[in-house]
Formats: C-alpha cells, sequence, structure tokens
C-alpha cells in the first residue's frame, strides 16, 4: 500500500465511517466518537484499500499466515478484502468468518471456510473497529476452539479506549491501521 492510498483510505473513513455525536457503545461505555467500518469496507475504493492495508498489515507477524477472519459482520467484508488482495499478490490466504451462534440447523458449525482453514493452521483476527477488545477476544477463543492457532489481531481503527492494552496484557500482538486520533485529525 502506498502513501496515496493510505491518504486516500483515510478520507474515505472520514468521509463515511466517522461521525462526531453521542453513542452508546457496544461495551456499554458512551462515546462522542462513531465509527461505522462497515461503510467504507463496504464501498467499492474503500474495499480494494482496505484489502491492502490488512494484506500490508499481515507482514507484522512472524509466521506465514493461512488464514485471515473474524466475528461476523464487520470482519466479513475486511477478511474478504484481504484474501483477494493476496490472490492478486500471488500468495493467497484464505478467509474464514465466525458465526456469533453456531449454524442452527446441518452441521452446526461455527466457522464458515472451514476446509480453506483446517485445525492447525496460523490465522490473524480481523476488525473494523477495536473498542476494549472484548468481541476480538471472542474471536480469538472461537478459533482457538476451532484448532487455530491465532497470530494476532489487526484492526481498521483503533478507538484508544483500552483495546490495545488489553491486548499487551493478554500477549497478544495487535496492530491498528488507523488510531482514534489519525481519523478525528
Amino acid at each position: 500500500m502506498t502513501e496515496n492510498e493510505r491518504s486516500e483510505l483515510m478520507e474515505i473513513i472520514r468521509e463515511l465511517s466517522y461521525e462526531q455525536r453521542e453513542v452508546t457503545l457496544a461495551s456499554g461505555r458512551k462515546s462522542n466518537f462513531y465509527f461505522d467500518g462497515k461503510q467504507t469496507t463496504l464501498h467499492p475504493r474503500g474495499s480494494v484499500l482496505v484489502g491492502k492495508a490488512f494484506y500490508k498489515a499481515l507482514e507484522n507477524f512472524d509466521a506465514t499466515v493461512d488464514g485471515v477472519g473474524g466475528l461476523t459482520m464487520g470482519a466479513d467484508p475486511i477478511a474478504t478484502a484481504a484474501s483477494l488482495i493476496s490472490s492478486l499478490e500471488g500468495t493467497p490466504i484464505p478467509a474464514f468468518i465466525i458465526r456469533k451462534e453456531p449454524k442452527g440447523h446441518g452441521t452446526g458449525q461455527w466457522l464458515e471456510g472451514r476446509k480453506n482453514v483446517p485445525p492447525g493452521s496460523k490465522v490473524v483476527i480481523v476488525e473494523d473497529v477495536v473498542t476494549t477488545g472484548g468481541s476480538s477476544m471472542k474471536a480469538i477463543e472461537r478459533a482457538q476452539a476451532e484448532g487455530l492457532e491465532v497470530l494476532g489481531v489487526v484492526t481498521l481503527v483503533d478507538r484508544e479506549e483500552g483495546g490495545r492494552e488489553f491486548f499487551e496484557e493478554n500477549k497478544v500482538p495487535f496492530f491498528a491501521i488507523f488510531t482514534k486520533s489519525q481519523v478525528a485529525g
């Protein structure tokens, strides 16, 4: 990802995904910063740039990454974009999706894309936004229960509200494409 592409992605985020307004977060906390990452990750150009940014972020891990994914819905377009870019770059990395509840019929599976990431695969959890790290930890625990080795977490935006410190305490490598401070300018 070039510096121009990074700047372009920041502009898309600021235009489509960032709002300064009062919201209640999943953690129950109040915030004056709202980030709707799906507005960027589902945008045609945003998707390409997100894919490039996350693919580049995978270079931060010491091991070869065998898969990218996370909790549905926020992670779905990110994992798909990163997987697509990885294929275009000649180093295909499959995407996977972790359900919030097991499938209600058939195999009752938690993980979609299972044949692409068999047990023992080294994976990275992706998120559109990290606040406290709680949803990422759910994704990590579910991935580990499915036999995957989690190398760490990459997020599009770190809200800078304790997530990074939470991952450090739990010895989980964590990388953010952007921070709240950068987005808010």
